[in-house]
C-alpha cells in the first residue's frame, strides 16, 4: 500500500509540473489573427451598443407619448453625456462623487442644517415605537396553545 501511495504522489507531482510548463509566444500570425478578432468584437459591441441605445430611446418615446395621453406628470428628459472610453488596465475613476462638483460642497449644502434622529436633531420616526410594550395581565392563557388539542371526534 505505501508503494501505491508513492507511485501515486510521483505521478501527481509529475502532472504537476507538465501544467506549469511556459508555452511557447503566439507566431506573427497567431498576434494578427488575435488582433483581428479583438476588432471584430469591439465593432460588434459597439453595433450592440447603438441598437441597444436605440431600443431605449424607442421605449422611452413612446411611454412619454402614452404618459402624456393619459395625463401624467412628466418632467423633462435628462440628458446623458456619452461614456468615455474605458483606460485598458485601469478601472474607471469618478472625478467627483456623485452630486457633488469637483468633490467640493455647493453653498446650499454647506447651509442645511444636519438633521439626524441619532443626534437628537431631528423628530423620531414614525414606525419607531412610542414606548414600551404592555405586559399581560396575570392569569391570562398563553396565546399559542402547545401541544395537541383536546377534540371530542371519537
Amino acid at each position: 500500500m505505501n508503494t501505491m501511495n508513492r507511485i501515486a504522489a510521483l505521478a501527481l507531482a509529475l502532472s504537476a509540473a507538465a501544467a506549469h510548463a511556459a508555452l511557447p509566444p503566439p507566431t506573427p500570425a497567431q498576434q494578427e489573427a488575435a488582433a483581428a478578432k479583438k476588432a471584430a468584437a469591439d465593432a460588434q459591441a459597439a453595433k450592440d451598443k447603438a441598437l441597444l441605445a436605440a431600443s431605449m430611446d424607442a421605449v422611452t418615446a413612446r411611454w412619454r407619448a402614452r404618459a402624456g395621453a393619459q395625463g401624467l406628470k412628466m418632467h423633462a428628459p435628462v440628458a446623458i453625456a456619452a461614456a468615455a472610453p474605458a483606460a485598458t488596465g485601469a478601472p474607471a475613476q469618478a472625478a467627483a462623487p456623485a452630486g457633488q462638483p469637483e468633490g467640493k460642497l455647493t453653498p446650499a449644502g454647506a447651509a442645511a442644517p444636519i438633521k439626524s434622529e441619532k443626534l437628537g436633531t431631528a423628530a423620531p420616526s414614525t414606525d419607531v415605537k412610542a414606548g414600551p410594550t404592555r405586559a399581560e395581565p396575570r392569569g391570562t392563557p398563553p396565546t399559542v396553545q402547545k401541544g395537541t388539542p383536546k377534540v371530542n371526534n371519537k
